[in-house]
């Protein structure tokens, strides 16, 4: 199906610090960008609790989703410009493609709940599929601004970000192992995190992207900019998404909004520290409005609240949340994970309690994946193209590429009170305790 949407009488362009400008020529994507549902994405940070550690990692999913538009957008000019199709069927770039694909691209990430990824652990939210459901609920701005395009429109968007659309060149813009949401986010955090082993070489790549019946291909020429791009997500992943002290806040405010929701039965009504826009999800029982009631700020303002509250654990969980006290860490493994118990019973010894001052946290990620047919899932392939056209998968030609597919890398964590490495500064009668926990993470060469 052909959508089509009226060009802006002049484009309009929005300063930005990875990609100079970005272009908004359609008179939809300037709607979309106008919605509520848009602009709270201004109060998400895209890293979450890792500005606690990347003191710059200030920046919104609003920017990130700006950001992978204007990249799809220059993927659409380059298709269109060097590989238009001519028959139907010859597997190159048909352009009525292009509204889709932008739409998708600007929208992908308008599911994301307040601090993303914990939120989603905790209350057991998607936000792929809340991400779907503001596409095509009648209750949303967005929903609406899609549907001015064509009644059909909102489902064709939501299916991009579903993977079902009928076009894999879509899909593979916007989701697969080098698409532009990968790409935007890596420069990005590359740059508001100060690391600069996240860079990459866009603009060669770009180059090199094609389109054929498959999706998505790049030229075998420019295989060392694809080889460099894959790298610096590894690095990015080891050095700043892993980073032991961003997992520690997640802990917490993991645990601080476990324990809220544990009390929130006695929470007095008619009360500031009382959290009533987040009393659907303690409830489970939220809907689409709810969803979009928070943003980090919000959590926050109620965190802030909390520090004054009461209950002991929960006061000093806000309190090691917003004014940054992140819990300590040591690497453990199949060998050393036995000692956790003997670990949390110590800490249990000296008043903290195991369950909110704790945790095993396993962070790991596959730098490149090729397909096994043994695998149930797995993801779209780099493909590269010769110059006689046939096709080759990067591992198979790529040595540095080839070291790292198909390898989980990682850690896994066991997190618990700094104090517990402090003992000077505790009580006497514990010394003993602190002694023996701090002994048997050492001598267990836990650390």
């Amino acid at each position: 199906m052909k959508f089509t949407d009226k060009l802006l009488p002049r484009e309009k362009v929005f300063r930005d610090p990875v990609h100079d400008y970005i272009y908004v020529q359609h008179q939809v994507i300037l709607d979309l960008i106008n919605t509520k549902e848009m602009q709270r994405l201004r109060r998400v940070k895209q890293l979450g609790a890792s500005s606690f550690t990347f003191h710059g990692a200030e920046h919104s999913r609003f920017t990130h989703s700006l950001g992978v538009y204007e990249i799809t957008r220059r993927i659409c000019d380059l298709f269109l410009r060097n590989y238009p199709t001519e028959n139907p069927g010859d597997g190159l770039w048909n352009d009525s493609e292009r509204l889709v694909a932008l739409c998708a691209a600007l929208l992908h990430d308008i599911g994301h709940g307040a601090y993303s990824h914990t939120f989603e652990h905790i209350f057991h939210t998607n936000h792929e599929m809340i991400t779907q459901e503001i596409i095509t609920s009648p209750k949303t701005e967005v929903n609406k601004v899609l549907r001015n395009v064509d009644p059909e429109f909102p489902k064709q968007v939501a299916a991009v970000i579903n993977h079902t659309y009928s076009n894999p060149q879509v899909v593979q813009m916007i989701s697969s192992q080098c698409d532009a949401d990968r790409m935007d986010y890596l420069l990005r955090d590359a740059y508001n995190t100060g690391a600069s082993y996240g860079n990459f070489d866009l603009t060669r790549i770009l180059r090199v992207m094609r389109p054929y019946s498959g999706g998505i291909c790049f030229d075998i020429s420019g295989m060392h900019a694809v080889e460099d791009y894959i790298i610096s997500r590894l690095q990015m992943y080891m050095q700043v998404y892993f980073h032991p002290v961003s997992r520690s806040m997640e802990v917490i405010l993991s645990h601080l909004l476990k324990r809220a929701k544990q009390l929130a039965d006695k929470m007095p009504t008619n009360d500031s520290s009382t959290p009533y826009l987040l009393m659907p999800f303690f409830q489970n029982n939220f809907d689409i409005d709810d969803y979009l009631k928070l943003d980090d700020g919000v959590l926050n303002t109620y965190f802030i609240h909390w520090v004054d509250s009461k209950d002991s654990i929960l006061s000093d969980l806000a309190d090691r949340f917003i004014n940054r006290r992140p819990l300590k860490s040591v690497e453990f493994n199949s060998d050393t994970k036995k000692l956790i118990p003997k670990l949390q019973e110590l800490i249990k010894q000296v008043g903290f309690a195991p369950e909110y001052y704790t945790d095993t946290n396993n962070s790991f990620d596959l730098p490149y994946d090729a397909y096994d047919p043994k695998k149930k899932h797995h993801a779209t392939q780099i493909e590269l193209r010769r110059p006689d056209g046939t096709m080759v998968e990067l591992s198979k030609v790529s040595r540095l590429v080839n070291a790292v597919t198909g390898k989980q890398l990682g850690d896994e964590r066991f997190f618990f009170p700094k104090e517990m490495l402090n003992s000077a500064n505790n009580i006497e009668i514990f010394q003993p305790i602190y002694e023996k926990f701090q002994k048997h993470i050492k001598n267990n060469q836990l650390i």
